[in-house]
Formats: structure tokens, sequence, C-alpha cells
């Protein structure tokens, strides 16, 4: 076997409703933290665990290419909103690994730490470890996993013998690291830029301005039937 160390590409899912600079920032950090060599954003379709996004697929798709276009090691990655029924991160993994077969590259999933907690509600969530490393991000006002004893029982036991701090590791091995990301966090959120828009109030410096010009031109969060 090649002793030639793993690519990593990173894999960042979410709703992206809208896309915002904390998104943008924290994946710009990990490229630099980890040496990734691409960013995929897979925006989710119809997420398992979480509300129906208030944005429709494609205003999400188009928001989120606008947001990343200028940045060669960020891709858009639209398998979810493809799919009809509900999607599983653990589905896209695989036919990631399905597409990158035959070529050395280490899958890093990031996940924020508030749905890290949740893990253990996901579907299939062990087999996540089988086919990435874990990167965790900590979120405004949500608890660090630096203190492991406040984790579940059952993602304790699984996280036990797989956390490093250590960026070269999860060179040397196809997936199975969990790994603690320190990045600037910035106090934005989806739901409050959403919240300014329906209220008519200006959202400017939250998120890119050429996604919040494409908000207003296509009246996203603010009229419900050109949502869709």
């Amino acid at each position: 076997m090649s002793d030639d160390p793993f690519s990593l590409i990173g894999i960042y899912g979410g709703t992206f409703d809208p896309v915002h600079f904390g998104h943008l920032r924290v994946a710009e950090e990990l490229v630099e933290i980890l040496q990734l060599d691409e960013v995929h954003f897979l925006p989710a379709g119809r997420p398992r665990l979480r509300n129906e996004p208030v944005a429709s697929q494609h205003h999400r798709k188009v928001m989120l290419h606008e947001a990343i276009r200028d940045n060669r090691r960020f891709f858009l990655d639209d398998r979810e909103l493809r799919r009809s029924e509900e999607s599983y991160s653990v589905e896209s993994l695989r036919e990631l690994r399905d597409e990158f077969i035959g070529e050395k590259v280490a899958f890093c999933f990031i996940i924020g730490v508030d749905a890290f907690l949740k893990l253990p509600d996901w579907h299939l969530w062990r087999e996540l470890f089988e086919l990435s490393h874990l990167v965790i991000v900590n979120r405004p006002g949500h608890i660090s996993v630096m203190n492991q004893a406040c984790l579940p029982p059952k993602l304790r036991d699984a996280c036990l013998d797989r956390w490093t701090d250590d960026v070269n590791a999860l060179r040397r091995v196809s997936s199975g690291f969990v790994f603690t990301a320190v990045t600037t966090l910035l106090d934005i959120s989806s739901t409050t830029i959403r919240t300014y828009i329906a209220a008519g109030k200006s959202a400017r410096y939250l998120l890119p301005d050429n996604v919040l010009n494409y908000i207003g031109t296509h009246h996203v969060y603010t009229r419900k039937n050109e949502n869709r």
C-alpha cells in the first residue's frame, strides 16, 4: 500500500437557508486549518430531523452558487436537492466514495456541535465513521465538545478512541477520526436573516451582497408564493 498521504476534501452539509458569512468563514478557515484541497457544499433537500427549509430548493441552490462562485476551492454539490425522498448524509457519503474510488481521498464531514450532539438520532450514524472523518465546529451559544463527559453515552462510546488533535492523522487513513476545529464564531444565523428580511429590516453585512440582491430581486422570504 502506498505511503502517500490522502488528499482531504471537506463535505459541508446544511440547509443554507440562506447561506451567510458564518458558513463561509468556517469553510475558509477549515481550508487553512486542515489544508483541504476542496470543500463541497451539500445543501439538504428534505432534512429528516429539522423543519422544512423556507426557501425553495432552487433558490437555495442559486444563492449558494452565488456565494461560493469566486472561490476556487469551493464547490456546490446538489445531489440531495435532486432527491425526492428525505436527505441522508450517509447516502451522500456512500455515493461520493463510489465516485472517488481509485483515488487516495479522505472526506472530512463538517458538522456543527449542535448537530454532532444529536448524531445518534441520524440514519445509520455509525457508518459515518467508516466513510469519513468528522470535523466538529463550535457554534455560538452551544457548548463545546472539549469536555467529552457532556456527550450522550452512545456518542461518547462511539468516539472514545477516535479523537485526534493531529491534522496529519487525517491524511494517514481514509476515515474514522473525530477532529474539533477552532474557528471564528460569527454569531449569525439564517433564522435571524430571514426574520430581518420578512420584517423589512436590513440584513446587509450578514451575507454576501450578491446573495442579498438575489433575495431582494426574487422576494425570497417575503412572499410565500415566490419562494417556490
